[in-house]
């Protein structure tokens, strides 16, 4: 499965909540499982290999040493519901599979509810904190059609817009397997 890139329209859509009976869900998370660990994130929308449904898969774990919060910590979200706490606004740099090559500043409250389901559809809810939470809402955003591009300062958006449009005219090289936007004919 390929990694659809920035300029994509499947990257821009709401995705749809997904139901008990979807064809195939737990091959579907184990291939995103093995797209993500082949594109070496950690972690992976439905939107980013081009299925617009409420699915994330996450395993933080390679974050751990400088993250506690990460440690074993491998899942699949179905259908999330997020809800972002109180807390101090945290700036750490973001990149993603679907923009690569970049990396930017971006600023989130690092503190977050979260409700989803598991592939066996068993319900769960979760306060997280720290670098875990910026994951899970880097991936939630890709559910609502939002790129982590689309929270960086505007002036820092305009010095990396030759970059993006090279991303989305498929002048971009990748070491995974990528679908570029429909309108450059790659």
């Amino acid at each position: 499965m390929p990694v659809y890139l920035y300029g994509h329209p499947v990257l821009r859509k709401k995705s749809l909540p997904i139901e008990a009976d979807y064809p195939d869900l737990k091959q579907l998370v184990a291939d995103m499982f093995d797209v993500m660990y082949e594109s070496e994130g950690v972690g992976l929308a439905a939107p980013q290999i081009g299925k617009n449904i409420r699915l994330i898969v996450i395993d933080a774990d390679p974050a751990a040493e400088h993250n506690p919060e990460c440690k074993d910590r491998k899942m699949a979200l179905i259908n999330p519901e997020l809800t972002v706490l109180d807390g101090e606004p945290v700036t750490r740099d973001e990149g993603c599979l679907s923009v690569p090559g970049l990396s930017e500043p971006v600023t989130r409250v690092e503190h977050i509810h979260l409700k989803w389901l598991d592939e066996d559809f068993n319900a769960h809810e979760e306060e997280m904190t720290g670098f875990l939470s910026r994951i899970v809402q880097h991936e939630f955003d890709h559910l609502e059609g939002i790129l982590y591009v689309d929270r960086i300062n505007i002036l820092r958006k305009q010095f990396i817009r030759k970059k993006l449009a090279n991303i989305a005219e498929g002048r971009t090289r990748c070491s995974y397997p990528v679908k570029y936007a429909p309108h450059h004919g790659k």
